[in-house]
């Protein structure tokens, strides 16, 4: 399972919002901190503010910033706003063409490891991950940290 970039754009923006406290944000700024695409930073704000996550103000001196405090967002409910669908499989979305989807088991097993996942995730709101401010302003080198990949864990089949 992969989450897509708008997801992960807007956690890092709701992530930089609680960081900021009551500072106005600008797009600019969030787009240099994460070096990453301002059209694209524009979509993800907008969805957020749609959803009630930011409160967003409108010309010159405009900007945005958390439209909550940081424990009532929901890291859950975050990934719910921003994937346009969870379809972990053909059979899952719309157009299906797979020739065993009335008797395979596969769907009941992959919706509980769904259910899993956003349980797990609903357990976490954005004041979990928060960081200093000072924290998004460290050079590149010094945030290298290497690969940070999956730990699954192995269980033993009897």
């Amino acid at each position: 399972m992969r989450l897509t970039t708008l997801s992960d754009y807007a956690l890092r923006v709701l992530m930089y919002s609680a960081a900021s406290g009551d500072t106005l944000l600008t797009i600019e700024e969030t787009a240099r901190t994460y070096q990453i695409s301002r059209a694209h930073l524009m979509k993800v704000v907008n969805i957020l503010v749609r959803h009630g996550f930011l409160k967003g103000f409108r010309g010159r001196t405009g900007g945005f910033m958390l439209a909550k405090s940081p424990e009532l967002i929901v890291v859950g409910d975050v990934i719910r706003a921003t994937e346009p669908d969870l379809a972990l499989v053909e059979c899952f979305a719309t157009g299906n063409q797979c020739i065993v989807t009335g008797c395979c088991k596969l769907p009941s097993m992959l919706n509980e490891a769904l259910n899993a996942f956003i349980a797990t995730l609903d357990r976490y709101t954005i004041a979990d991950l928060m960081l200093k401010k000072s924290d998004f302003s460290i050079p590149q080198k010094a945030r290298s940290f290497g690969t940070r990949g999956p730990t699954m864990r192995v269980t033993a089949r009897a």
